[in-house]
This record gives C-alpha cells, sequence and structure tokens, in this order.
C-alpha cells in the first residue's frame, strides 16, 4: 500500500488524468510541495507546453476558483491589486455636497466643521469604494482559489517588486486601509515563456518547475487523452513525425496544443495514415510561420519514413 507523499503525488497524477491533463512525476510533485508548502509555483519553459493548462487543472483538481491575472508591458496595481471607484465617491460627492447644510448643521465654529467632515474621509476610502483586481481577489476569496500570474515575463521588472510581499506574506498594503491578508492563501502559479530573466528575489519566493516539450511516449498519452477517437497507429506515427519536427532549426516549434489540433485534423479528414501529401497540406495546422513550413515541407519524406520506423528497421518507442 502506498502511504505519504508518494499516495498524494499519486492521486495528483491521476485527479489531474480526469480532466484530460497527463502530467509527468515531477510537475505533479511540484503541485503537491506547492500545496503542502504553501509556496508559489513559478513555470518556465517554451510556449505551448501546458503551463497555463496545468493552473486551470489544479483548479479543478482542488475544485477552487482560478482567478487569471494576464501579465503585459505596463502592468501596474491599478490593474494588478485595486483601484477606487472614481465614479462612485465622485457622486457621493455631490450627494455629500446637496446634504452639506445638514451636515453642518449646530457646528460651533470652524473648527467643528472641518471635524465633522474630515469624518467622510474614511467613507471616501471603504471598501464600499474598492475595485478588487486579480491578486486582491485571489487574497479575498473565503474558500481559497489558484491564482495564475499568466507570462509574468511580459510585465516589467518593477512589476516583479509589486509581487514580493503577496508571494512572500500573502498580504498587500493599502494605504488607505492598512494590510490585507489573506483569508485562505491560494495556490499561486507563474507561468513565463523566458522572453526574459526573471529576477533572483522573484525566484527566490518560488518553487521552479521547468516543463519542456515531452517525450514521444508523455506526448502519446496526452493525444490520447484529449483525442481519444484517432487510432492508435496513426497517434503514434503523428506524434514521432512532431517529434522529428522539433529537432530541425526552426523559429517556432509545434507545441503540444498543435499536435492536439493536428490530431483532430487527420481525424477530421478521415485520415487512416500519414502520408506526403496529406503532411504537407496540413502543415499550417502545426506550424504558424511560412519560413518554418518551407524548412519542414523539404523534409516531410524522410520524416514520413522515420515515423513509420527507423531506417534500421526497427519500430520508434
Amino acid at each position: 500500500m502506498i502511504d505519504g507523499p508518494e499516495k498524494s503525488i499519486k492521486e495528483i497524477t491521476e485527479g489531474f488524468s480526469k480532466h484530460g491533463y497527463i502530467c509527468s512525476e515531477q510537475i505533479a510533485t511540484a503541485v503537491y510541495l506547492a500545496s503542502q508548502l504553501e509556496k508559489p509555483i513559478l513555470i518556465e519553459g517554451p510556449p505551448g507546453v501546458g503551463k497555463t493548462e496545468l493552473a486551470n487543472t489544479a483548479a479543478l483538481h482542488f475544485q477552487q476558483e482560478i482567478i487569471r491575472l494576464q501579465c503585459y508591458e505596463g502592468l501596474d496595481e491599478s490593474k494588478a491589486l485595486y483601484e477606487w471607484r472614481y465614479g462612485k465617491q465622485l457622486l457621493y460627492t455631490q450627494i455629500l455636497k446637496e446634504q452639506m447644510a445638514d451636515v453642518l448643521e449646530g457646528a460651533k465654529g470652524l473648527k467643528e466643521s472641518l471635524s465633522r467632515l474630515m469624518e467622510f474621509e474614511d467613507i471616501f476610502f471603504s471598501e464600499d469604494f474598492l475595485e478588487s483586481r486579480p491578486l486582491l481577489q485571489a487574497l479575498s476569496t473565503e474558500n481559497g482559489a489558484v491564482l495564475l500570474i499568466d507570462e509574468v515575463d511580459k510585465a516589467d521588472e518593477e512589476f516583479e517588486a509589486l509581487l514580493l510581499e503577496i508571494l512572500s506574506e500573502f498580504q498587500i498594503s493599502i494605504p488607505e486601509l492598512g494590510v490585507k491578508k489573506a483569508k485562505v492563501k491560494p495556490l499561486v502559479m507563474l507561468t513565463s515563456n523566458n522572453s526574459r530573466e526573471i529576477g533572483d528575489a522573484l525566484k527566490r519566493r518560488c518553487l521552479h518547475l521547468y516543463i519542456p516539450f515531452p517525450e514521444a511516449k508523455l506526448e502519446r498519452q496526452i493525444i490520447q487523452a484529449r483525442v481519444p477517437k484517432i487510432k492508435k497507429s496513426l497517434q503514434k506515427q503523428l506524434v514521432a513525425f512532431v517529434q522529428g519536427i522539433r529537432e530541425l532549426d526552426l523559429k517556432k516549434q509545434p507545441a503540444i496544443s498543435e499536435t492536439i489540433d493536428w490530431a483532430k485534423t487527420l481525424i477530421l479528414l478521415n485520415s487512416e495514415e500519414l502520408d506526403v501529401q496529406l503532411a504537407t497540406d496540413t502543415l499550417n495546422v502545426l506550424l504558424k510561420h511560412q519560413q518554418d513550413i518551407e524548412v519542414v515541407t523539404k523534409e516531410v519524406p524522410r520524416l514520413i519514413s522515420d515515423s513509420m520506423g527507423s531506417p534500421s528497421g526497427k519500430s520508434i518507442n
């Protein structure tokens, strides 16, 4: 009988599989450690290997809300943390102005009048006027959440500094309201496509997980989970073909999501097996740059041959 961490990791692997996400033991272990140590995971790897989908599946597995913050250049705290509802504050100001006589009625002197007016300052900057953004929403959930900070490498370095307090203490400081701590610590996943180097301070606060393109066996399992109608022989052939493409010098390697799309395309075309014409005509499903299509087109006959068996006659495992 399997007990302890091994059992929990196995449960994550099986649970993710039920939702169509086939993960390696390394991925399952990272998710388990993050949930137990209450530490964020920084997930790096090339685009299309399932980094974002990992967070979505974790939310399904743990039955929690998924809160996503899409990063981009210029992202600031008003879009990531919170902002004040200025329109509502302006409306409240107008109402206060109309009732000014009632507010100041009976006040003796300027000092008492100012004192009464100052009492309304706290109302202007109360939670009634606060618009929560993803980071604050994740800290405020009653039942916990999975917080996905997607493509953090696209944000400015200043944004990383904004994240440090949240990821180390699971709290944020709002000058007008004080410190807001998480009711239930969220499971935080940050993704990066390695477009720039992430700062050491942010990395120290996270567990690190690198997801490469999968090996052939794992990619076949993924295709089987996502496209169960595909014949095993065609599944094996198309995965071998894609694995061969990834060995070429291309601008953008085909991602797992594109392998899945290609598998669906071949089923739609009633294909029994790959041939040169079929592969050539559907390369645009796998490849997104014309120069890559031109490079691969020249290699299609060899890739088809290799996908059916190695030159020595041994089948590809």
